[in-house]
């Protein structure tokens, strides 16, 4: 960002030079495919994935149900979508403090679909110094068809996107048959045309603007760093002063660093920033400089890791504290978040009910003296196996439940009413007392349930 100026006419911010990202090679480049078709695989596989005869990961809204790998969630499971959140929050404040911004350089959604779309862009226009020369060069029946085919080739893969992102929504093999018959619905509409724009605007043309001016990451990150957390540096003390040199040249006879001044770290990199000028905040950590200026060294024949990871302790020939009060403490709490996250999934009652009184009349009198109250129950069967449960009542002396039917059947993921009626002796209550109404699914070892209502009678 460039400073305001006084002057009529300026502005406020810099004019975007597009960057033109050197492709490398090296082992971080390595790193980065296999993250990235890893992350890709499992965005665009799981929704056509089918568990037990349905979508594996579907998060049903309209029915109010999340099926993750044969495991069903309802909103009462909403503490657990929170439990999740936390330990995604505490897991980034860790692998910050172990290794700086990795998350953002090979995991970050941002970085991996920006990728996608630079691959495309280079098949279709060529190398770093062919896509600088086609940009500058007057449009001709070749530019015209090399950046048509760029432009139909993203809007494809965002348009993929967008229908891939809502399948996790909507079933997503009836999406398909939907959108040739004309026949989708206007929700599944906007947001296929919605997230498939985001994903056209954000990785094709914004790119590196989003890491720089959009993500808070960056601007919050410096309070999880210390002296001993792992950033890409470069090593001035072996670097400086920098310049030209034949190769295999002796650097310290010609009074001169190891760095060659070829700049290649600058073009190799997404966010176009020269790393020699140190750590800075649009660097996301992605290790494209380390491959670049590597690669530089070996063909030098001088040893490899001018810029490299490193912590700043290491650069000042200290010692580095990968174990420190701060990554136990983070350590620590991910791992009892974890533990306890995945107690609680698998502990989790499969069979919960809830009791909603009527609310058209308090009780009603019986012609033989009893006392009636009405009921809904709702029974929610978070297993993926169907069972019959039988409903009963306790904590009222010869209370009695009735119902339309002795047994009900509630299949996996079912949430059924059921309209009960608790029937006491006049004489065995008064006023409002407590009674318990359970739930019993038939068969040894299986789910149980209990809810606690209010049963009203006549005070008097």
């Amino acid at each position: 960002m460039s400073a305001v100026s006084g002057s009529a006419g300026s502005g406020l911010y810099e004019a975007r030079r597009k960057i033109h990202a050197r492709e490398v090679t090296g082992r971080y480049e390595r790193l980065r495919v296999i993250a990235t078709s890893a992350l890709l695989g499992l965005f665009y596989g799981l929704p056509w994935l089918q568990w037990r005869g349905h979508q594996a990961v579907l998060f049903d809204l309209p029915a109010r149900k999340f099926h993750i790998l044969g495991l069903v969630f309802f909103p009462q499971d909403f503490f657990l979508l929170t439990w999740l959140l936390i330990i995604a929050a505490v897991a980034l404040f860790f692998f910050t403090t172990l290794g700086g911004r990795l998350w953002c350089g090979y995991a970050c959604p941002q970085t991996v679909w920006t990728k996608v779309f630079v691959a495309i862009e280079r098949w279709c226009e060529g190398d770093r110094q062919q896509r600088i020369k086609l940009d500058r060069a007057p449009w001709t029946a070749v530019k015209v068809a090399r950046k048509t085919g760029k432009q139909i080739l993203w809007v494809v893969f965002a348009a993929y996107t967008g229908l891939t992102f809502v399948g996790y929504f909507s079933a997503i093999r009836g999406l398909a048959p939907s959108i040739a018959t004309a026949s989708l619905g206007g929700w599944e509409t906007f947001w296929i045309l919605f997230y498939g724009f985001a994903t056209y605007g954000n990785a094709g043309y914004m790119r590196e603007q989003v890491c720089k001016y959009m993500c808070p990451y960056a601007r919050f990150q410096s309070a999880m760093f210390d002296r001993n957390t792992l950033i890409i540096s470069y090593d001035a003390a072996r670097g400086e002063p920098r310049g030209s040199r034949s190769r295999g040249a002796d650097p310290k006879k010609l009074g001169l660093g190891d760095c060659i001044d070829c700049t290649l770290c600058v073009q190799a990199c997404p966010t176009g920033i020269d790393i020699r000028e140190g750590l800075q905040l649009e660097c996301i950590a992605c290790a494209a400089c380390i491959d670049a200026c590597d690669g530089v060294m070996q063909r030098m024949r001088y040893a490899s890791g001018l810029i490299r990871y490193a912590t700043q302790n290491s650069m000042d020939g200290k010692r580095t504290r990968i174990v420190r009060p701060r990554t136990l403490i983070y350590g620590g709490l991910l791992m009892a978040l974890i533990v306890g996250f995945g107690v609680a999934v698998a502990e989790r009652q499969l069979l919960e009910m809830d009791v909603m009184r009527d609310r058209n009349s308090l009780y009603r009198q019986l012609e033989d003296g009893g006392i009636e109250n009405v009921y809904t129950i709702r029974l929610i069967n978070k297993d993926t196996q169907a069972h019959v449960v039988q409903l009963g009542v306790s904590g009222l002396k010869d209370a009695t439940l009735d119902s339309e039917q002795r047994e009900y059947r509630v299949a996996g993921g079912e949430v059924l009413s059921v309209p009960v009626r608790v029937r006491a002796p006049g004489q065995a209550v008064t006023g409002s007392v407590e009674v318990k109404i359970l739930a019993r699914s038939v068969g040894d070892d299986e789910p149980e349930s209990s809810a606690v209502a209010r049963f009203v009678a006549p005070s008097t």
